[in-house]
């Protein structure tokens, strides 16, 4: 699917912006959407994820919680069921493990569990990434473990136009999403964000749908599938490529359930080669699952393939050794050229 264009005239906003902007519409809209989670209120998200909201909403719609994810997240399953639409936040997704009862066997369950007697109208928004030195347990994507459970909606974005459509359709949206943002991309001045991010962004409200892949760069020698962060790494690395006479084309997944396999086999039919590039761990992750759907659609024609992900190990502290684990362009760059050398 080709990019889609923001309004010529529209602002420019970072990442953290759009998602605020888009939450606040909806909440204005349906005194049902409230917001709970640590340090979203007063700090108003350690990532910027609500600047603002608890100034217009109060307290009673913009919830700080105590330390605990079970807690929190199984009253966001209950409300939701009970006909509200709550957003929760996961501040880290290193920590799914606290509530993953309430997250896996109820939030994503219960409609099924119910024979669709109750829907699960809720998003679990958490963030992800590393590149800042947060070590082992405040730096993995942990994209496929969520991809992988079945009964739950899975969206990525990478700029700031796509941060705002993605969330205003995830909380309208009937069915339980969780919308991980990568802390890299948020525009936090802490945190430097690459260029990309920060997009034109319309000020109305827009959705975009589930299951719609973006074509971020058009090309003819080489499809790169990526998602989140890896989106500007890897474009970096088609630009570079591109005085080389190497024409990559980067898809951007956008959403991971629903998967726009179409999207992906259609570019590979038209460049024979494939680069999937992803932040989670190498092992049972998106990249293998990319190359398994391009392989079960049409075999013939995937003349070359690479892999470009994390290592099985856990994310280093040290900086040398985290820049080691983490994929950069440089990275992306190699597997291109190998694909398209056929090395």
């Amino acid at each position: 699917m080709a990019q889609q264009e923001p309004e010529q005239d529209a602002r420019t906003l970072t990442m953290s912006r759009a998602m605020v902007e888009a939450i606040a519409f909806e909440m204005r809209e349906d005194d049902e959407v409230f917001y709970m989670g640590e340090d979203v209120a007063d700090y108003e998200g350690i990532f910027d994820s609500t600047t603002g909201l608890r100034e217009e909403f109060g307290y009673d719609r913009i919830m700080d919680v105590p330390i605990s994810e079970t807690a929190y997240i199984g009253a966001a399953v209950g409300a939701a069921q009970a006909g509200m639409r709550p957003i929760a936040e996961l501040m880290f997704v290193d920590f799914f493990g606290v509530g993953m009862d309430q997250i896996y066997n109820q939030m994503a369950k219960n409609t099924y569990m119910s024979g669709a007697t109750v829907s699960v109208p809720m998003v679990l928004t958490t963030a992800v990434g590393g590149t800042y030195n947060d070590a082992a347990q405040h730096s993995q994507t942990l994209y496929g473990t969520f991809a992988h459970l079945p009964g739950m909606k899975v969206v990525v974005p990478s700029t700031a136009y796509d941060a705002k459509g993605l969330m205003h359709n995830a909380i309208r949206d009937d069915d339980p999403v969780v919308y991980m943002f990568h802390k890299r991309l948020m525009g936090i001045g802490w945190m430097p964000a690459p260029d990309g991010p920060k997009t034109g962004v319309p000020e109305g409200d827009y959705t975009i749908p589930f299951g719609s892949a973006d074509v971020k760069r058009e090309g003819a020698d080489v499809t790169v599938v990526t998602l989140g962060l890896h989106v500007h790494r890897a474009l970096e690395a088609a630009d570079s490529l591109a005085a080389d006479g190497i024409d990559a084309e980067v898809i951007d997944l956008r959403t991971l359930v629903p998967l726009d396999t179409e999207t992906v086999t259609d570019s590979v039919a038209k460049t024979g080669r494939l680069v999937v590039v992803d932040e989670d761990y190498r092992s049972f992750g998106v990249t293998g699952e990319i190359v398994a759907r391009v392989a079960e659609a049409d075999l013939d024609d995937l003349e070359a393939v690479e892999r470009v992900a994390v290592p099985d190990v856990p994310i280093p502290y040290a900086r040398p050794l985290e820049d080691e684990v983490i994929p950069d362009a440089a990275d992306v760059e190699q597997a291109i050229r190998a694909v398209h050398e056929g090395e």
